[in-house]
């Protein structure tokens, strides 16, 4: 699954209203977290469809992120289990 993160260190207003869903939707985004400290907010999109390359812009301007915001692609994604030892 394709994925961005985007730091923004002011206080923007991202809200998910039904214009920026569906604007994030058809960019192949299926998946929205906001998180959140005082001073930063991380607003992650994900999407089987989503395309970070060719869609990044398109959706940093969704969510109201500006030239200042950085921005995160995954490096590495890996599911973790337990290691059972053998007895």
């Amino acid at each position: 699954m394709a994925m961005v993160a985007f730091l923004v260190e002011h206080d923007p207003e991202v809200m998910l209203r039904p214009a920026v869903a569906d604007r994030l939707s058809r960019l192949g985004v299926t998946s929205v977290s906001l998180l959140r400290d005082g001073d930063v907010v991380c607003v992650v999109l994900e999407g089987w469809a989503f395309d970070p390359v060719s869609s990044t812009e398109a959706a940093a301007v969704a969510i109201g992120a500006d030239a200042s915001s950085r921005i995160f692609r995954p490096v590495i994604q890996s599911a973790l289990r337990p290691l059972i030892e053998e007895t």
